[in-house]
């Protein structure tokens, strides 16, 4: 671990009155009850002045923010979840009030949302300690009927595991859907299943917060290194006592061998295949007992203690945005990462790798956003949703509609094993069958244990 010096110091003492004034027991400041949680918001904004301001200039609250050097598009995009495009529930856009459920505020139902009231700030969905405070699935962020928002008001404190793991870990439509290393078993892990939460660690201990802004951003929404959070920030190099394993991390994520598998409770998502959706059809459970077909969403696959996909990267990513055209014989990257061996900033990390089938137009051939909240989900018109939903991001619908192969990547950074169970050199390196590294894939001859290979 990196030593402390006199700054870390300061910086410490900061946190540690910082975190002393969210352990305050709010129950003996809170008076009156409330009927609204835009109430509640204006109450915390009494004392705590700025608060909403620093959540209004974060991404929990914007969804986007500039993003430049994407291939393929000059100048600066506005990019994020509002308006990204992926291949899980595909965009926000027409959307809105089942996507922003877990947004960091209320009422975004529609494109008119206004992200300038700091009263629609939600103070309580990081805050609450009471474990009750929960948001309505589809009601555009504002939360449950059956909340009792002065209990939770009076319950606020600094964020816990299941505070972070409300939205993060049930993206894409439930648990571990989406990212594979997220879900429910990283509140209480033994330190077999996540050696930091399992040692006490909780998620602020690497996601640190300044103002509001917090550490960390998936390559799922955005596509540079801004605001990334990396191993190195708490263990400095070389760390190791070993020089050759020192060596391999100048050119190797600590990921990649620190986490062998994810995935390791309940099964993430690997499939997802929308053309299939809308049929009157049935399918049997999976070996975990999960579903592989869903009339609403189409057809599945499931795994579980998947070992990742290796790939280099730099911090920079190809994205592919809205209105992009692409050619729907080949399959679709949505998002890769960017690099490869001879790139000097370039490092072997870990992925999940989701693959799918989504609608898009036969005419502009390209991604068709569909309206599928109260649309689709409602009718089963992939036509009438097709219309609807491009009408909604400003884009032309030819009335043609297929289904595209797409592709993303997720880089897997949580699950990680204890150091005596990662990976060996034997894994990766010499004779035998199920290494796992795939040697040509990533530009080499074959496995570099080898002289005969590094040329």
């Amino acid at each position: 671990m990196k030593k402390f010096n006199w700054l870390s110091i300061v910086l410490f003492l900061a946190l540690f009155s910082g975190w002393c004034l969210a352990q305050e027991n709010h129950a003996e400041l809170i008076e009156g009850t409330f009927k609204t949680p835009q109430e509640v918001t204006k109450a915390c904004l009494e004392c705590h002045e700025d608060a909403a301001k620093e959540v209004m200039k974060t991404i929990h609250w914007t969804w986007s923010r500039p993003v430049e050097g994407i291939p393929g598009h000059e100048g600066v995009v506005d990019l994020g979840k509002k308006n990204a495009i992926n291949n899980y529930c595909i965009a926000i856009t027409s959307n809105w009030p089942r996507c922003t459920s877990c947004h960091a505020g209320y009422g975004w139902k529609d494109k008119n949302f206004d992200f300038s009231k700091e009263e629609n700030v939600d103070c309580l969905v990081c805050h609450d300690n009471s474990g009750k405070y929960k948001k309505t699935p589809a009601g555009a962020g504002m939360p449950a009927k059956e909340v009792d928002l002065t209990a939770a008001a009076k319950s606020v404190g600094a964020p816990t595991r299941e505070n972070c793991g409300k939205c993060h870990f049930y993206g894409g439509g439930g648990e571990n859907v989406k990212h594979g290393d997220l879900d429910h078993g990283l509140v209480n892990p033994d330190r077999d299943y996540d050696v930091h939460m399992g040692s006490g660690m909780v998620c602020q201990d690497c996601h640190t917060t300044e103002a509001h802004v917090i550490k960390g951003e998936s390559m799922g929404a955005a596509t540079d290194s801004h605001n990334r959070l990396l191993c190195e920030d708490c263990h400095e190099m070389p760390i190791h006592k070993s020089k050759i394993i020192n060596n391999h991390t100048k050119k190797i994520a600590c990921q990649t061998c620190h986490i062998p598998v994810y995935a390791k409770g309940r099964p993430t998502k690997i499939w997802w295949d929308w053309s299939t959706a809308g049929k009157d059809s049935t399918a049997p459970k999976d070996e975990y007992g999960l579903p592989t077909f869903h009339k609403k969403k189409g057809s599945f696959r499931w795994g579980k203690n998947i070992k990742p996909v290796l790939a280099w990267y730099n911090e920079k990513e190809a994205r592919y945005l809205v209105g992009d055209k692409f050619d729907p014989d080949k399959t679709l990257y949505l998002n890769r990462p960017l690099g490869d061996k001879d790139d000097p900033n370039a490092k072997l990390f870990p992925f999940k790798v989701f693959r799918g089938k989504q609608i898009y137009d036969k005419k502009y051939n390209y991604l068709i956003i569909p309206h599928l909240w109260g649309g689709f989900w409602k009718d089963f018109d992939w036509n009438k949703a097709a219309k609807e939903g491009m009408e909604a991001a400003g884009l032309p619908y030819s009335g043609e509609y297929g289904f595209a192969r797409t592709v993303m990547y997720w880089k897997i950074n949580h699950m990680v094993a204890p150091k005596e169970k990662a990976l060996k050199c034997t894994d990766c390196h010499g004779k035998g069958k199920n290494k796992r590294v795939d040697w040509k894939a990533l530009g080499f001859k074959g496995d570099q244990m080898y002289k005969k290979y590094r040329k």
